[in-house]
């Protein structure tokens, strides 16, 4: 086995990208406290071509920490804020009418860039919402019958608040499926609450920003995506994963399961986690690490289980657990 493990690695040569993923969390490090899990996921999404839903209550460096992860890639970074009043060409862009040539010129919107943040994507309403749909899925944007593809890395980052209601719009299920993950960000316990005090009381006032460098480009993204589709995968895993998605859609306190993009972005995430820790093939536990943030925003509870105070994270353990691991 091992012998076969060192062929694979000759032809899939995963040691730089496995220290481009360390890279990326060190040089995070250097300013985010804990949160290691959400860098990770973060690094994941990038590397499996997705967009990441961040949801947590205010001033837990949601938005902090999906600017400087910006900040490392050398890549174009926009940050739009949704509100109430905006509208679908603030975020695409307009035409507008060039005097001198009497036509009309398209004004690219924020949203034409590699890594766009959306902070509380939830506040705008659903005509807005649906000019991310093809943005989001096909990578291009249509604006008076002319389509503008985007250029590649294309990542959108968005931050929801889950506690405010007022002023606020649930999201469309046809938006959510369209986000690979789902991150819930929660409160620093003790140990890093401490740690972030302590260290913001040293910087002394200088930005978070000024102590990130740029550490990859978008050419080394694009060879790293390459790599990962090589990523060999057994039958049996793929195999796991669909019975575990089919689970979700037949599961008695589940009102909606997951759908195939749900299978396929397991199947994605999986082999990027299994790239990153240095390995060319998949396992059981690569699969699992990726079921919570993947099915968190695609499975719905039935109402009798919500009042309950079950989750949909109880639901995916008890998934996990009756379905029979691949050996």
């Amino acid at each position: 086995m091992e012998n076969q493990e060192l062929e694979f690695n000759n032809r899939i040569p995963l040691e730089d990208l496995k220290n481009a993923a360390n890279d990326i969390k060190a040089e995070l490090g250097k300013v985010i406290v804990g949160q290691q899990e959400f860098i990770e996921l973060l690094i994941v999404s990038l590397f499996a071509d997705g967009h990441v839903l961040i949801e947590g209550v205010p001033g837990i460096a949601k938005t902090v920490t999906a600017k400087l992860f910006a900040k490392v890639l050398k890549t174009d970074f926009s940050r739009i804020q949704f509100t109430p009043d905006l509208m679908p060409s603030d975020v695409l862009g307009t035409s507008v009418l060039n005097m001198k040539t009497s036509e009309f010129e398209f004004h690219q919107g924020p949203i034409f860039s590699n890594i766009v943040l959306i902070d509380e994507i939830n506040r705008a309403p659903a005509k807005t919402q649906a000019a991310l749909f093809e943005t989001m899925e096909e990578r291009q944007a249509t604006i008076d019958g002319t389509t503008y593809p985007f250029k590649s890395p294309f990542m959108v980052l968005a931050t929801q608040n889950p506690i405010e209601q007022e002023g606020t719009y649930a999201l469309p299920e046809a938006q959510l499926d369209r986000f690979i993950f789902k991150i819930k960000v929660d409160y620093p316990n003790l140990e890093d609450e401490i740690k972030i005090i302590q260290t913001h009381h040293e910087r002394k006032g200088e930005k978070p920003q000024t102590l990130i460098e740029p550490i990859l480009n978008a050419n080394d993204i694009a060879t790293y995506k390459k790599q990962i589709q090589s990523i060999v995968v057994e039958e049996k895993i793929i195999k796991y994963i669909a019975q575990l998605v089919s689970k979700t859609r037949n599961h008695p306190h589940l009102y909606l399961g997951g759908s195939p993009r749900a299978s396929i972005a397991i199947l994605n995430t999986a082999k990027t986690f299994a790239a990153i820790n240095g390995r060319d093939f998949v396992t059981p536990e690569d699969v699992k690490k990726t079921l919570k943030p993947i099915l968190n925003h695609r499975i719905i509870l039935t109402p009798e289980r919500e009042m309950e105070g079950m989750t949909t994270e109880n639901v995916v353990d008890m998934i996990v657990q009756s379905v029979e691991v691949p050996r």
